[in-house]
């Protein structure tokens, strides 16, 4: 899972409390009950605007959690200049960058292919040795063939992992679409030899959800495509929830295992 604060109103002191989450995602208490301790659970990443990139850095410092930075005139994907985003590329050369970039969708509308690959190869190019995040904008592109293709390009043009949404558009990670993407990277993976990876993004909430997603991945992509480097969730809301089932199960396993003898 990535943790995501994209908010205007967003301050040092929001991101260095979302770091602090990322550390450790699930209360202590919890930990101890369910007895997980050994397992050193934390998050993949988190995500955040430029501005709070050096912030990020220094508040995850001494840990492996990557922070990932939202580029191209997130979320609409307006910028028509590569000029601002030259101005960060410095940054994401640093060891623990990853880039989120957006494409401009007017590009899949008009079918100009050549133009989306061409746009993405010049952010692959910006981001050097930097893991880029392709965002589709999915609940914009109007057609599955539409996202098959856009994935398919995005792929070709450099992208590490494909990416469903901003979270910002009205409709966002769906397992249609969902299904779509995972089997444009199973069919590029076999023609190619490379594995993409896979981030749906936005409406996930709930950890029932997340486990449809977790079984789709499975089946379409097999056990090696089930782990942070290969999948992720952008969903800050579903920690949330899973916190709350965790704590419902280590509820019930105490009662269990504290019921009178009799009972």
């Amino acid at each position: 899972m990535d943790l995501t604060t994209l908010s205007g109103d967003d301050t040092d002191e929001r991101v260095r409390r979302l770091c602090a989450k990322a550390r450790q995602p699930i209360r202590q208490d919890l930990v101890e009950k369910l007895g997980i301790a050994e397992l050193d659970i934390k998050v993949a990443a988190i995500c955040v605007y430029h501005t709070f990139i050096e912030t990020a850095l220094h508040a995850l410092e001494g840990t492996s959690i990557h922070v990932a930075a939202v580029s191209t005139g997130f979320p609409a994907a307006c910028l028509r200049s590569l000029n601002v985003w030259q101005r960060f590329a410095g940054q994401w050369r640093r060891g623990r960058m990853k880039i989120d970039v957006v494409i401009t969708r007017a590009h899949v509308f008009g079918g100009r292919w050549q133009a989306l690959y061409d746009e993405i190869a010049a952010f692959k190019q910006a981001c050097g040795a930097a893991h880029m995040k392709v965002i589709l904008g999915t609940g914009d592109l109007l057609t599955l063939r539409n996202v098959a293709r856009a994935s398919v390009v995005a792929m070709m043009a450099g992208a590490y992992f494909i990416k469903t949404s901003t979270g910002k558009e009205p409709t966002n990670a769906t397992l249609p679409v969902g299904f779509v993407m995972a089997r444009a990277i199973r069919e590029y993976a076999q023609q190619t030899g490379m594995a993409v990876g896979f981030k749906p993004a936005g409406g996930i909430r709930t950890a029932k959800q997340s486990l449809d997603w977790l079984s789709m991945m499975k089946e379409e992509l097999g056990l090696s495509w089930v782990r942070a480097e290969m999948f992720r969730f952008g969903a800050s809301s579903l920690l949330g929830d899973i916190e709350r089932q965790l704590e419902h199960h280590a509820t019930g396993r105490y009662s269990a295992e504290h019921r009178h003898p009799l009972a």
